[in-house]
């Protein structure tokens, strides 16, 4: 058998990223999802793939992600919790802030007609203890906010530099010391799986979507060896890797506008579909690809290493 991955979809809409960049043109809720979620939806099918999707619920209640998860759903993809107003701020929130975002995104993705979801990845990576039990007594399974790298306060800077005025950015995204997170499966003392977004092995640098695009834009072949390489060392370290898209894998600058900012925006939208299909396929040629929840009831089975939320 191959060893497992993973392919989650965080869907992020327009207006999330122009609110957390610090653009007032978000209060107008601009959504690009009419165009990201059929094409993404596409792309799975083609690569027979069964995914997770984290929804938004303010985006749940409106009629364009009411009929994303809709879409989602039957296509057979699993809808996970990705908070009510997706503020990568989150940690700031109180313990009772925190748990009126997971009560009101569950309440939004169950009317839209989604099965109550057991998974749950914070905003911006964003994580607490206090969000660590408040999940734990609702009874989800897995958390994924994790992203185990030492790039956050470079992408912090990064999207400071051309922000305008925002809640979050003094500590948007992390700090360094997110690097010493495992890059595999564990589970929280209170029992909850985390399965992290995974990062290169090794070098620890992210591999999702945002990344490659970037790097596709200065070498399609510089992108493509990036991401070959991660799979090796992913199998040599045995790692099983935890996939990240977001629908910006698949736009044209045209369809999301205002996200100039955005990296990997200038590419042209054939040629992110194109590199998105490689991925994929690249990735289930060497591993048997399912959705988080599907990832997580895999390796819910074995010895995992505990750690404390508060310690860590």
């Amino acid at each position: 058998m191959k060893p497992v991955a993973s392919v989650s979809l965080d869907l992020d809409n327009l207006w999330a990223y122009l609110k957390t960049h610090g653009d007032p043109t978000w209060e107008q809720r601009p959504s690009f999802l009419t165009s990201a979620v059929p094409r993404l939806l596409d792309v799975f099918g083609e690569q027979d793939l069964t995914t997770t999707v984290f929804v938004v619920g303010a985006d749940a209640e409106r009629d364009d992600g009411a009929a994303a998860v809709a879409a989602i759903t039957a296509a057979g993809h699993e809808v996970a919790n990705h908070s009510f107003g997706h503020e990568p701020w989150l940690h700031r929130y109180s313990a009772a802030e925190q748990e009126a975002e997971v009560v009101r995104a569950e309440d939004a993705i169950t009317a839209a007609g989604a099965p109550r979801p057991v998974g749950f990845r914070g905003p911006g990576y964003s994580v607490t203890p206090q969000l660590l039990d408040v999940l734990a007594r609702r009874g989800y399974r897995y958390d994924a906010s994790v992203l185990p790298t030492w790039i956050g306060p470079l992408a912090r800077a990064y999207h400071n530099r051309t922000a305008g005025s925002t809640d979050g950015g003094a500590d948007l995204f992390g700090g360094f010391g997110r690097v010493k997170a495992p890059n595999t499966a564990y589970r929280w003392r209170d029992g909850l799986v985390e399965l992290p977004v995974t990062t290169m092995p090794l070098l620890r640098v992210p591999i999702h979507g945002a990344y490659l695009l970037q790097l596709h834009r200065i070498s399609p072949r510089l992108a493509r060896g990036y991401f070959r390489t991660a799979l090796r060392l992913c199998r040599a370290r045995n790692v099983s890797p935890s996939l990240l898209l977001h629908p910006t894998d698949v736009l044209t600058a045209a369809e999301a506008p205002g996200m100039e900012f955005f990296p990997g925006m200038a590419v042209p939208g054939s040629e992110k579909v194109a590199l998105l299909e490689w991925v994929l396929s690249l990735l289930r040629r060497h591993f048997d690809v399912v959705g988080t929840g599907a990832h997580v009831d895999r390796v819910a089975g074995s010895v995992l290493r505990e750690r404390d939320p508060v310690t860590c």
